[in-house]
Parts: C-alpha cells; sequence; structure tokens
C-alpha cells in the first residue's frame, strides 16, 4: 500500500520504525481523550509516551506473521492508526483489529472508516475470513461507530483492565470481512 491520498487534507499508509513515536504519541493523546471517565486518570496521566514508543518501534521492526499497522497523517504529521492480525481468540480464519484511535481534532473527516476498512483489506488479502475488534462497553461513540459499519456486537465480557481490575468489552464480529472491504 502506497502512500495513497484520503480526500485533500490526510494520507494512509503502512506505519514503519520510524513512526514509533509519533504512533506514541497518538496513542497516549487518544487514550486520555478517549478514556476520560471510564478509565482511572491517575492510570491515564502515568501513561509514558516514551515506554509506548519502545513498545510500537519493537512490534514495527518484528511484526508477528500476518501482522499490519496503517497510519494516516496531515501535513502536521500522524493523527491515527489501526494495528491488527490474527484474533486473540485464535478462531480459524478470524482476524482482529487489535487497536484503532484518531486524535479527537482529526476525526470526522472518515478517517477512521478508511482506517478500519484498509486494514480489514490488508488482513484479508492474508487470508482472514472474519474481523473482529473491542471496545470498552461504555464508550458509546465507538459502539455506534462499528454499529454504523455494520458490525454485530457480541454479549460484553469482562477483561483486565489497565492497571488492574475488570472491564466491561464488548466486541463487534463481521462475519464476512468482504462486507468491509467492497
Amino acid at each position: 500500500m502506497d502512500r495513497g491520498r484520503i480526500g485533500t487534507q490526510f494520507v494512509l499508509f503502512p506505519a514503519g520504525p520510524a513512526d514509533a513515536e509519533a504512533l506514541a504519541r497518538v496513542h497516549v493523546a487518544s487514550w486520555r481523550e478517549t478514556y476520560r471517565g471510564l478509565l482511572p486518570d491517575a492510570y491515564l496521566a502515568r501513561m509514558s509516551e516514551t515506554a509506548h514508543a519502545r513498545r510500537f518501534a519493537r512490534s514495527l521492526l518484528q511484526p508477528g506473521p500476518d501482522e499490519v499497522t496503517l497510519a494516516t497523517a496531515d501535513r502536521a504529521g500522524i493523527v491515527g492508526y489501526a494495528a491488527g492480525g490474527p484474533s486473540r481468540r485464535r478462531v480459524p480464519g478470524e482476524a482482529e483489529i487489535a487497536t484503532l484511535y484518531v486524535l479527537r481534532a482529526a476525526q470526522r473527516h472518515g478517517l477512521g472508516r478508511r482506517l478500519l476498512v484498509e486494514t480489514a483489506r490488508a488482513l484479508a488479502a492474508e487470508g482472514a475470513k472474519s474481523l473482529v475488534i473491542s471496545v470498552l462497553r461504555d464508550n458509546i461513540a465507538a459502539r455506534g461507530f462499528y454499529e454504523h459499519l455494520g458490525g454485530e456486537a457480541e454479549p460484553p465480557r469482562l477483561e483486565p483492565g489497565p492497571g488492574g481490575g475488570l472491564l466491561h468489552e464488548v466486541a463487534y464480529r463481521w462475519a464476512d470481512i468482504g462486507k468491509l472491504t467492497v
């Protein structure tokens, strides 16, 4: 995938190790924007761009089999990204988008949809037949976004939360990944 244009202001491209610091900035800022009130403020305040940049650099230098990370940027830099690969549930043929974040200031330009669709396309090219993405049960905006794009909600489940405790997550599933990629 090349650095193709999205509209007139944004480009979408495969992220590489040189993007690690920018991805970390987007990750931490997005979590602070999105999860305030859903996760403990102390946890959000302790998030480290440096630690996340190291994780991104490692994962982008040595991605696992069938893993993909796409980023979107404007002239000022990266404003969103999505990463996915085989599902954590290890369901044959099922891919999972583990992360999809767009900075609030860059939302409402179709970037989240484009990241979801292009990541699904890349995963389908690796053989995925279905797709799943999980979201906090109380993240109403994200849930509406996935429902609007045809994701079918599974029942909420308890998952370990960052910093301890349990959180309710809802998985959204596309039984036919092709419905996203057309």
